[in-house]
């Protein structure tokens, strides 16, 4: 009898230009400041800062 063990990971992915995860109390989405929103950059390729999403999680407020 053989026997596997999946992993299962419900974390988000986080992105470079992420600050925080997605439902983190303080923080928003915010447009990528790299690609200026458009997920791509000037040749074309993903833009790896927001994952080729245009958005970037951010901490919002102040303290």
């Amino acid at each position: 009898m053989t026997t596997s063990t999946e992993t299962v990971t419900t974390e988000p992915t986080l992105n470079p230009g992420d600050e925080a995860a997605p439902g983190t109390p303080g923080a928003a989405e915010d447009i990528c400041d790299v690609c200026s929103g458009k997920g791509k950059l000037g040749d074309g390729s993903a833009c790896a800062e927001c994952g080729g999403s245009g958005r970037v999680m951010r901490g919002i407020g102040g303290g």
